[in-house]
């Protein structure tokens, strides 16, 4: 079976995972159990850890736009930092270290300006924004857990991926969506950021694989 935290909201936040349930109407749970919580309480990641006992963690949880990161700084190293480390903590307080697996969804953003191309592994880290920098608290907290316990933990450095449950606010959804309401005749235009950016992508698939 399969666990996951949703954080709680006054209206449904799991649009993207719907075609999960046993009943999407009503959200009825099959072999997925959610549970409500949040990266940035530690005690309901130590009671949900310690109910479910899980063999595997996957941490895919981060405010994960990088303009965003500018504007709620401090939330985004709260999560996507210390988040992780109250996730690492909550597995050890609850005695998994020897049974648990735990992934770490880094970032290609730890390379922020990169200091050659193409990136592997051993290129240096320089994060350029509050996403990046907290990335690479987590991505060497991860690591510490590892050598210092013992504990199977993984950093999966990943560059940007898509699939047709990507966020709206994201730049090829903002691209594909807008292009269809000016088609549409609901828009009239839409703006970008940096136009200089360059990026590699990749398919959510062939990532997970």
């Amino acid at each position: 079976q399969v666990h996951g935290i949703v954080r709680r909201s006054s209206s449904f936040n799991t649009g993207r995972i719907e075609h999960l349930y046993k009943n999407p109407q009503a959200h009825i749970e099959g072999n997925m159990k959610l549970h409500y919580g949040d990266l940035t309480d530690s005690t309901c990641l130590v009671k949900i850890i310690n109910e479910v006992k899980p063999t595997e963690i996957y941490n895919l949880g981060a405010q994960s736009h990088v303009k965003i990161s500018f504007d709620l700084a401090e939330y985004t190293a709260d999560v996507d930092g210390v988040g992780t480390l109250r996730l690492l903590d909550a597995i050890k307080t609850c005695g998994l270290i020897n049974s648990v697996k735990f992934y770490q969804a880094s970032t290609s953003e730890l390379f922020g300006k990169v200091q050659e191309i193409p990136q592997k592994e051993t290129t240096p880290f320089y994060p350029r924004s509050p996403y990046g920098a907290a990335k690479l608290y987590a991505y060497w907290i991860v690591v510490n857990f590892r050598e210092a316990y013992n504990l199977f933990a993984v950093n999966g450095i990943l560059f940007n991926h898509e699939s047709p449950r990507r966020g709206a606010n994201f730049v090829t959804r903002k691209i594909s969506r807008s292009v269809a309401k000016i088609h549409l005749g609901q828009l009239d235009c839409f703006s970008l950021g940096n136009l200089d950016a360059k990026r590699d992508w990749g398919h959510a698939r062939d990532y997970v694989e």
